[in-house]
């Protein structure tokens, strides 16, 4: 364990607790977490920096408002339901359709009919927070479902693909593609066995990936390459990256984005821990990028600087 644990550090690897204590304690200032942690306030503070977002269509946060359910929806028949202090996929539901024969009948992402009373009822569930990070109470986000590029049909199963990049006091450090999976039902998270990606910093085309920590090289469920696709506005994407160093002030900073087929990359979210079997995605250490990063460093530097320099510095 002692020789895996030197060769990994050898190798540039990132670990949990050099993560948490040199990274996130150093980095992070516990009062900046509100600024993640609630999805509202990200939307707010990314929308103020004239970053694009998913439409908010209503929040709920007591059991009372619930009732406005029907209203904020309207006659849509796609929308996403989702905890604001939720983390990790856990509590999102994606709305897709309605049912035809009955209105107060909705399909999800999996395909699966649901009840308006089974809605309120998760939804109740949201705002008494049996999803949020603290298990506090909590407000329930209704927002816009987005329609993924179709440069990801091939590669993701019954969901939407989204890009994780990993930022460094602003520089944008690492970065993959999430593919859901009929494991995740469709959703965007590694731990519910979703499909990470490396992607190239430099080009935007995808590596190869990374399955319940095992190297692959197909989606499990449709077989198709995951190496090689060029991820449309790559340059706009690591520029907005950046850009959310700025917004949030945290020196380490997962931003998590998708890109919409008709309104191109939205600000899904950002996160103030993220995880790293990024690393393992990207067969790359993100220790050796960091500390490129500390050399390099230019505070003067403003969001589209430090995305062209990452661009340059760490090719695949």
């Amino acid at each position: 364990m002692v020789l895996a644990a030197k060769k990994l550090r050898a190798i540039g690897v990132l670990g949990l607790n050099e993560r948490n204590t040199d990274f996130i304690m150093r980095l992070n200032p516990r009062r900046l977490f509100p600024r993640v942690d609630d999805k509202v306030l990200t939307k707010e503070l990314a929308l103020a920096a004239g970053m694009a977002v998913p439409d908010l269509y209503g929040v709920i946060a007591h059991q009372a408002e619930a009732r406005n359910f029907a209203a904020m929806v309207g006659d849509r028949s796609s929308f996403v339901i989702k905890p604001a202090r939720g983390s990790g996929g856990d509590g999102i539901l994606v709305v897709i359709g309605r049912n035809q024969h009955k209105r107060d009948s909705f399909r999800l992402s999996n395909g699966m009919l649901i009840s308006e009373g089974e809605i309120l009822h998760h939804i109740s569930n949201i705002v008494g927070g049996q999803y949020s990070l603290s298990g506090n109470r909590d407000k329930a986000l209704i927002e816009y479902c987005v329609r993924f590029d179709p440069t990801f049909a091939e590669v993701s199963y019954q969901g939407v693909p989204d890009i994780r990049v990993v930022v460094y006091r602003g520089y944008p450090a690492m970065a993959m593609v999430r593919l859901p999976t009929r494991a995740s039902d469709g959703k965007a998270n590694l731990h519910q066995g979703a499909v990470g990606v490396g992607v190239d910093i430099s080009t935007g085309k995808t590596l190869n990936g990374v399955l319940d920590d095992v190297v692959v090289e197909e989606h499990p469920d449709t077989g198709a390459l995951v190496a090689d696709l060029q991820i449309p506005h790559w340059d706009f994407i690591l520029e907005s990256s950046a850009r959310g160093y700025d917004v949030t002030g945290l020196g380490y900073l997962g931003v998590d984005m998708v890109i919409d087929n008709d309104r191109g990359p939205l600000i899904l979210e950002m996160n103030a821990r993220p995880g790293l079997n990024i690393q393992i995605a990207n067969c790359a250490g993100l220790s050796n990028r960091v500390r490129r990063i500390d050399e390099i460093y230019d505070s003067s530097a403003t969001p589209e600087m430090r995305a062209a320099i990452a661009r340059q510095e760490f090719p695949a």
